[in-house]
């Protein structure tokens, strides 16, 4: 019998998921379970999140919990660079996870820029500046937990210490209709599912598993 040579054998892509919701939306919660649901069908998985837990990430987190001040700009060019170093990086980075075969999972991609990030300026100049990380990798599907920015600040204050820099109501409600935009804007180049936050967390997994499964063959 003839031997295959290793060079001849290709590794099939990972899927990459990218969950986006404003805060409080319970995207995290559902980020895990699909983690745990695709493991146990066998499917290699790596979970992550934006903004990372790099040097560049580490300082964003500072900004959003007012340990350091600086402008909304500011922290649009830090999302930029701290995205690419998630994509890029030679120790972890996501693209060469995917072209490994490891399906990632992350907690927010550059659809949460667009969102957030186009309240204090053109959602335009948003999509340009993160043009190189839509080229380099663009989900295979976004998964949008829709909840009202009440029922997101209810959540909020009941589940943790402080608020962040952008977890206000008044700018939770821009940054939904944000959201809404760039999905309008972008929706021949991108899939997006849109679930209802407002269901029990085993209704909206239920969900997204019947939005995902396809990719895997299940």
């Amino acid at each position: 019998m003839e031997e295959k040579s290793n060079k001849n054998m290709r590794t099939e892509r990972g899927n990459f998921i990218a969950f986006e919701g404003i805060d409080g939306s319970g995207k995290t919660t559902q980020v895990q379970m699909l983690d745990a649901r695709l493991r146990q069908e066998g499917i290699h998985c790596y979970t992550t999140m934006e903004p990372t837990y790099s040097p560049i990430g580490s300082l964003i987190r500072q900004i959003l919990t007012g340990r350091i001040k600086t402008d909304n700009r500011a922290i649009a060019g830090l999302f930029v660079a701290d995205r690419l170093d998630h994509l890029l990086n030679e120790v972890d980075g996501i693209m060469a996870k995917i072209d490994g075969g490891t399906t990632v999972i992350t907690d927010r991609y550059y659809f949460s820029s667009y969102a957030y990030n186009s309240v204090d300026m053109p959602l335009e100049w948003v999509v340009k500046a993160n043009e190189q990380s839509s080229l380099l990798l663009r989900p295979t599907v976004t998964i949008f937990i829709d909840v009202t920015p009440e029922t997101a600040i209810e959540r909020i204050v009941q589940n943790r210490f402080h608020q962040e820099l952008f977890e206000k109501k008044s700018r939770l409600v821009k940054v939904r209709e944000n959201y809404m935009k760039a999905f309008q804007l972008l929706e021949k180049e991108e899939k997006v599912v849109i679930i209802d936050g407002s269901q029990s967390p085993e209704k909206i997994s239920e969900q997204i598993w019947e939005a995902v499964r396809g990719y895997f063959g299940l």
